[in-house]
């Protein structure tokens, strides 16, 4: 097993294995995997997916995925830590905006087995940038941390460019229109503008009438468009109150609750434990689908 030196924002692994062993999982917001050799079966939530030499795939903080190890595996694992968020950091970039990009494909990713790349050239984008990586990180160590940086920087781009082309549902429907995975990737890009998610504004978006939206919303989601809404934010709030150091004035402005007490009583509604319960316990609540075994 090779380890290497972890910089951050980012720690990276190379690892040969025959059999599985569970890792933590904590302090990291999600791991890319790149399989460069080997065969098996990729298992989240209970769903299993068939993996092979060049398959990608996203891993949730949770506890709730493995891998079934038919044939000898070599595993390249790039994890997105949260040190990054956390502590000052001589490295010049928009930490901010870099959390916002890392925060989006945390809390859109779907959390189901499979493929995360849509198509070859971005997995070739993707295979070429970690390779980069790799180098870097064995050969000039801390000299590398600014270009190491940029580089995950085009891989976020490119997560989110793929994200944005998946199903945010669980179990696909039959007769799903094209328009609910538009309105809900426009949702999510806009999370922080309640003015935008006014039903109005969307209406005039997605050209239809102000009633006709809250109907078709609910009839494709099966949720409310409201509480779809309050749910976004509030899996935003998770990642940043285990994630960085933001107070909860500063989350509370950012995402548009009126104060601390309307974010802390909303993340009790729905959470069903407080905002406190909840750093103490160090563990997602609304981010985990019910399926994950924790």
């Amino acid at each position: 097993m090779q380890v290497l030196e972890a910089y951050k924002p980012f720690e990276i692994q190379e690892l040969e294995l025959s059999e599985w062993k569970q890792r933590a999982v904590k302090n990291n917001f999600f791991e890319l995997v790149l399989i460069t050799a080997g065969e098996g079966t990729q298992c989240i939530n209970y769903n299993n997916y068939t993996y092979n030499k060049g398959s990608i795939f996203l891993l949730p903080p949770l506890k709730c995925h493995s891998f079934n190890i038919e044939k000898t595996t070599k595993f390249i694992f790039l994890k997105f830590t949260d040190s990054f968020f956390k502590n000052a950091n001589r490295i010049a970039i928009d930490r901010n905006e870099w959390f916002k990009e890392a925060s989006y494909i945390l809390s859109n990713y779907n959390q189901l087995p499979g493929d995360i790349i849509k198509n070859d050239v971005d997995r070739i984008h993707l295979e070429s940038l970690t390779s980069i990586i790799l180098l870097e990180s064995r050969n000039y160590g801390e000299e590398s941390v600014s270009l190491i940086t940029s580089l995950m920087t085009s891989i976020l781009e490119i997560l989110i460019r793929n994200i944005k082309k998946t199903s945010y549902f669980e179990k696909p429907k039959k007769h799903l229109d094209d328009r609910i995975t538009k309105m809900l990737t426009y949702i999510n890009e806009n999370i922080d503008n309640s003015e935008l998610l006014r039903v109005e504004n969307l209406a005039d978006v997605f050209m239809m009438s102000p009633t006709y939206v809250s109907e078709f919303f609910k009839k494709q989601v099966d949720m409310p468009l409201r509480e779809y809404i309050i749910k976004a934010k509030l899996k935003l709030v998770e990642i940043r109150l285990l994630n960085s150091d933001y107070t909860l004035t500063e989350i509370a402005d950012e995402l548009d609750f009126t104060d601390v007490s309307h974010l802390s009583k909303t993340f009790k509604r729905y959470a069903g434990i407080s905002i406190r319960e909840f750093k103490n316990n160090g563990e997602y609540m609304l981010l985990k689908r019910s399926a994950c075994a924790v």
